[in-house]
């Protein structure tokens, strides 16, 4: 599809993009002293630095490849769902537990999300507990993957494969050894590259604004007229208001409970640059979510899903778009764009995953034989690096599995590990940081219950929702986080009126 002229430039600025990224990996490499160092920092960045780093990570390749592709399919209503509902969530949570998940986290010097929730209820088990759900999200390393996969192959004419060997090796082997102080770096330049890329995405479709937005719906509804309204009936994930404005904005809410997400925070080593961070990350995120805006451009400009006459993937539009509608010098711009979206994001789960792994998981079971001191910091840094190699090494299969699979997107599989996690996640968050003296049990029956119940909801197909043959993973995730919030609150209830009895 691409080019002779585009594969080559594209692959003459990836190099130099690889060789950036490197040097600000080696800069942060030489201040990542131990396995803290890696997790939270060694350097005093500033709020901006920060905030950008946080709306770069917390803005995936979901938002700039796989999401658009919803709204390309399924039209106004997937927009209401991904560019509405679920930023206002995410928004209202970033506000409200931010500062209060920061300051007890850096008090207590918690490492990693679930380094926090065992400290704030004093249980190792719930830690630990945390630790194997954290393996989860894997899964979401698996949909940024096959997006970036997506792009490249596309830009370069290459072989799926071939080019996500290379992308796994190099961001896994690099993210070895910087941590965050290389993150940190790496997420600004990613974030900058970004915002131009939303810029060029955003303005490449003026020519359907010229008439106004009318215009559009009208071109819209030549092609299906269900892509003009707010709901659309005849799909798995935008039926009614109910699955595309309440279940996306309670999924906002809890999204923010994700170990690469809530604890950038702790990164800063200011509770006065709190205020700051937040506002540059919303800010940047508007303008990242407004991205989706692409979606509706690309089913315009393939209003039949065909490109040379092969039928084009949910997966397959942004990148196909970017490669027919720029010319070769924008294409190259874009392309950096989607490669930076997703590794600023997968850069921030590899740091967080094998970190809770190796601190959460391993340490616990095997820490009486790793000695003390710096010899022991030594090893477990060794550890969390062999870590990191072997969860590359499942996410390889996984993605090149998810590659070859006849699912709508690979955003399914991806919501369901990542929203069974905050799923779990978000009651001991929240009671955690708004509660005081709440009882271990108040937190860890639902965060278990959580668990269960979205998982049953899906594969158990409970419920009207989940009877199609490609099923929501909100409604399965809303299903669960309300009833744990439910017996959550009633068992903390519960607890205070028999400590007043006992009182």
């Amino acid at each position: 599809m691409a080019s002779t002229h585009l594969v080559c430039t594209t692959s003459v600025v990836l190099i130099i993009f690889a060789g950036l990224l490197l040097f600000f990996v080696f800069r942060g490499a030489k201040r990542t002293k131990n396995i803290a160092d890696y997790a939270v920092g060694s350097f005093h960045f500033s709020p901006v630095a920060v905030g950008l780093s946080l709306a770069a990570t917390l803005t995936s390749a979901a938002t700039f490849v796989i999401n658009p592709g919803f709204v390309s399919l399924y039209g106004v209503s997937a927009l209401i769902a991904y560019g509405l509902a679920i930023p206002a969530g995410i928004f209202i949570s970033l506000i409200i537990l931010t500062k209060s998940f920061r300051k007890f986290g850096s008090s207590e010097k918690a490492l990693t999300m679930a380094q926090w929730i065992g400290k704030r209820f004093e249980s190792k088990s719930f830690a630990f507990y945390f630790g194997l759900l954290s393996i989860l999200l894997i899964t979401f390393m698996v949909l940024i993957c096959v997006s970036m996969t997506k792009v490249l192959s596309k830009a370069l004419n290459a072989d799926e494969v071939y080019v996500l060997i290379v992308i796994v090796g190099f961001v896994f082997g690099y993210m070895m050894f910087g941590g965050i102080n290389a993150m940190v770096y790496t997420n600004v330049i990613q974030g900058s590259i970004m915002i131009l890329v939303a810029v060029i995405l955003l303005g490449s479709g003026y020519e359907h604004f010229s008439n106004g937005v009318h215009s559009i719906l009208e071109k819209l509804a030549e092609i299906d007229t269900n892509l003009t309204r707010t709901t659309y009936p005849g799909s798995p994930f935008f039926r009614d208001n109910f699955e595309i404005i309440f279940c996306n904005f309670i999924i906002g809410l809890a999204a923010v409970c994700q170990p690469h997400i809530i604890t950038r925070s702790l990164v800063l080593k200011k509770e006065s640059d709190v205020n700051k961070f937040l506002t540059v990350a919303i800010l940047i995120e508007v303008l990242f979510f407004a991205v989706l805006i692409t979606g509706i451009y690309v089913r315009l400009y393939f209003p039949d899903l065909m490109a040379e006459g092969e039928q084009l993937g949910m997966d397959d539009l942004i990148p196909s778009y970017v490669v027919k509608e720029f010319p070769v010098y924008l294409s190259i711009v874009v392309i950096i764009g989607l490669l930076s979206a997703g590794l600023s994001t997968l850069e921030g789960l590899i740091q967080s995953i094998p970190t809770s792994i190796t601190l959460d998981i391993i340490e616990p079971v095997i820490g009486k034989n790793l000695g003390s001191g710096r010899a022991r910091e030594k090893k477990i840094t060794i550890i969390n690096k062999v870590v990191i190699a072997v969860v590359a090494i499942v996410t390889f299969f996984l993605t090149k599995q998810q590659l070859n699979t006849e699912n709508i997107s690979v955003a399914i599989f991806a919501q369901n590990g990542v929203y069974a996690y905050f799923s779990a996640a978000f009651i001991p968050v929240l009671f955690g940081i708004f509660l005081k003296d709440v009882p271990r049990y108040v937190v860890m029956i639902p965060a278990v219950l959580a668990v269960i119940i979205h998982f049953s909801v899906y594969y158990g197909r409970i419920g009207s929702y989940m009877q199609e043959e490609t099923n929501n993973p909100a409604v399965a995730a809303t299903y669960a986080i309300i009833i744990a919030f439910a017996v959550g609150l009633g068992l903390y209830v519960f607890s205070r009126a028999r400590a007043r009895q006992i009182a």
